[in-house]
């Protein structure tokens, strides 16, 4: 049985977007460096979270450490159609929940109009090494909180004041997390692993 980790940026009072969907508040590539030291912590720790075009760019070819499949809502996977990607992970098994995206948007990409539920079982239940990680979307977490086992939350030092939360729609339901490993920044970030408690909610 295979991981799955919900993979996201928060600010200090529990956003992870503004109430349109954009998330540049978030203070990335901090310290004038191209990838500043969060940037630079995905290279080293979490290679295959970069995105494709990205690697490139940096001239990284480092394996997946972590995941070999990316799920993406919607909303999350239209930031790369922006800019004219249609595979942002290519490195990757990559999987979009939509139900109005056209099947052959990718080669890539499998898009999921059925239950997002059901295809997450099968993924968890395949057998391999490596995990399943998700990215963005708070919409589609809030579906999926039952199966997600961990949280990488990534905070930065920002209050936003309002917007999406991390689990939008997610009914009341408390659920314990043990926090795992944590990595403090110069410019104020932290990224904490939590894993879903075996014991319950406290």
């Amino acid at each position: 049985m295979r991981n799955l980790t919900y993979f996201v940026a928060v600010s200090l009072d529990g956003y992870v977007c503004a109430p349109d969907g954009s998330f540049d508040f978030f203070p990335l590539g901090e310290d004038g460096e191209e990838l500043g030291e969060t940037g630079e912590f995905h290279a080293d720790e979490y290679p295959e979270l970069l995105p494709s075009h990205v690697r490139a760019h940096l001239g990284l070819d480092a394996p997946n450490r972590h995941y070999d499949t990316m799920l993406q809502g919607r909303g999350s996977y239209q930031v790369a159609l922006d800019v004219g990607v249609t595979s942002p992970y290519a490195h990757m098994r990559e999987y979009v929940f939509s139900r109005t995206l056209p099947a052959d948007t990718d080669p890539n990409v499998t898009v999921v109009a059925a239950d997002p539920l059901e295809t997450v079982r099968e993924l968890k239940g395949e057998d391999g090494p490596l995990g399943v990680c998700m990215v963005g979307g708070p919409a589609i977490a809030g579906y999926l909180l039952p199966e997600i086992d961990e949280l990488m939350i990534k905070r930065y030092p920002v209050v936003a004041g309002s917007g999406k939360t991390l689990f939008e729609g997610a009914a009341f339901d408390p659920a314990a997390f043990e926090r795992v490993e944590g990595t403090v920044f110069r410019g104020g970030a932290d990224y904490t692993l939590f894993r879903r408690s075996t014991t319950g909610a406290t």
